[in-house]
C-alpha cells in the first residue's frame, strides 16, 4: 500500500540549496507536494526550484540562515501565507567540522552547535504552533548515522548529531498526543558538498570521503526514504540498513566500539595519533 496521499501537501525544507535538502525537495515534488525551500545561497535555491517545478509543483524560495530566529519564522510565515498550511518541515541545514577535539576552539564549537542544533530548534519552534493549530504535522530532523558513535576527528559534528537525535526522541513523545509525528533521519556518508564544507570550515585540506564503498549512498536515495516516511511516518529513517545493524552492535558493546574507533584513528590519521616520545 502507498500510505497517505501527499498530493497538495506542503513541506518546508532548510538547507535546500544542495545535497540531501535539494534532493528531498525534488523527491517531494515528484510525490505531488508543494515546497518552500530555504538556505543562504539564493542562486542555488533557484536551481532547486527549477528542478521542483519540472514536476508541476510550486517552489517558494525563502532565502535565510537558520542561525537567525527571524529567518526561521519567515520561512514558516511565508509558507503559510502562500498555501495556508504547513504539513511537514525538514530541519536539514547543517555542516561538518574536522579536527581533534582538544584543538577545536570555543568559537568553532559554538558555531557548529549554533547551526546544527540551535538551527534545528529554531525551525521546530517556528513550525510547531502552526501544526498544533492544524491538529497534525510531521517534523523531520536530519541527524546522521554518527549520532550513535563518536567518530575520531569529527567529534564535535557527532555531538551535534547526537543532540539532534535526542531532541527528536523527546519531541516525538511530547507531541504524539497532538497528532504531530517526529522522525530523525540517519544517513551514512553521502556524496554531497559535505566534505568540501568541512574542509572550508575547519581550515584544512584533510577531511576526505571516508565511508566504506558498500555503504555509500546518494542524496536521492536518502530523499526517497524521506518520502516513504512522509507517506508512512516512523520514528527513524535509516537509508542504509547495514549501517544501522553495525552501529547497533558497537553501541551495545562499548569495548568493541572503543577498539574500533582507536583502530580507525591509527589507520586514517597516523600523523595525529602518534605516541609521545619516551622521556
Amino acid at each position: 500500500m502507498m500510505g497517505r496521499d501527499l498530493t497538495g501537501k506542503v513541506i518546508a525544507i532548510t538547507g535546500a540549496s544542495s545535497g540531501i535538502g535539494a534532493a528531498t525537495a525534488v523527491a517531494c515534488a515528484k510525490a505531488g507536494m508543494d515546497i518552500a525551500i530555504s538556505a543562504r545561497r539564493e542562486d542555488r535555491l533557484q536551481e532547486t526550484a527549477a528542478r521542483v517545478e519540472q514536476f508541476g509543483r510550486k517552489a517558494l524560495i525563502v532565502p535565510g540562515d537558520v542561525d537567525r530566529d527571524e529567518d526561521a519564522r519567515r520561512l514558516v510565515d511565508r509558507t503559510v501565507g502562500e498555501w495556508g498550511r504547513l504539513d511537514a518541515v525538514f530541519a536539514n541545514a547543517g555542516y561538518g567540522l574536522y579536527g581533534p577535539i582538544a584543538d577545536t576552539t570555543d568559537g568553532q564549537a559554538r558555531a557548529i552547535f549554533e547551526t546544527n542544533v540551535f538551527g534545528t530548534l529554531r525551525t521546530i519552534r517556528a513550525a510547531v504552533p502552526v501544526m498544533r493549530n492544524c491538529g497534525e504535522g510531521h517534523i523531520l530532523i536530519c541527524s546522521s548515522a554518527v549520532s550513535e558513535i563518536g567518530l575520531p576527528m569529527y567529534g564535535l559534528y557527532c555531538a551535534t548529531k547526537a543532540a539532534q537525535d535526542s531532541i527528536a526522541s523527546a519531541l516525538r513523545a511530547e507531541l504524539a498526543h497532538e497528532g504531530i509525528h517526529v522522525s530523525s533521519v540517519h544517513p551514512v556518508g553521502t556524496r554531497t558538498e559535505f566534505y568540501d564544507t568541512a574542509r572550508s570550515r575547519s581550515g584544512t585540506h584533510e577531511p576526505q570521503f571516508n565511508t566504506p564503498a558498500p555503504l555509500v549512498q546518494t542524496a536521492a536515495k536518502v530523499a526517497q526514504a524521506i518520502v516513504r516516511c512522509l507517506r508512512r511516518p516512523k520514528p527513524e529513517i535509516w537509508p542504509q540498513p547495514m549501517a544501522r545493524l553495525g552501529l547497533a552492535i558497537v553501541t551495545a558493546v562499548p569495548a568493541l566500539n572503543a577498539m574500533s574507533m582507536r583502530s580507525l584513528m591509527r589507520k586514517r590519521y597516523p600523523r595525529v595519533d602518534k605516541p609521545s616520545a619516551a622521556p
